[in-house]
């Protein structure tokens, strides 16, 4: 269940980079590269997990709570997602 989950997670992660929402191009590069190492990680199931890539969600949400909530709530879902999945 986690799996997809987070499957879900991630799928609204990149609509709402896709939908335009005024972000630097910096910041929009930075979520595009955590959400590709999310992938990463989801592909490599049975691969040792990459604690990183909660670390980087983690830091992430905390870069963004402030201009992007909606933005940051769905990173706090991924990251959960994540940690249900021991990594």
């Amino acid at each position: 269940m986690a799996v997809q989950d987070l499957r879900e997670q991630l799928a609204q992660l990149r609509l709402q980079l896709d939908s335009g929402a005024p972000m630097s191009a910096e910041d929009r590069s930075h979520l595009e590269a955590l959400a590709q190492r999310i992938e990463a990680q989801l592909q490599n199931e049975t691969s040792v997990p990459d604690a990183n890539v909660v670390d980087g969600v983690n830091l992430a949400v905390e870069r963004f709570e402030v201009e992007h909530p909606t933005l940051a709530v769905t990173l706090r879902n991924i990251m959960q997602s994540l940690v249900s999945m021991g990594v």
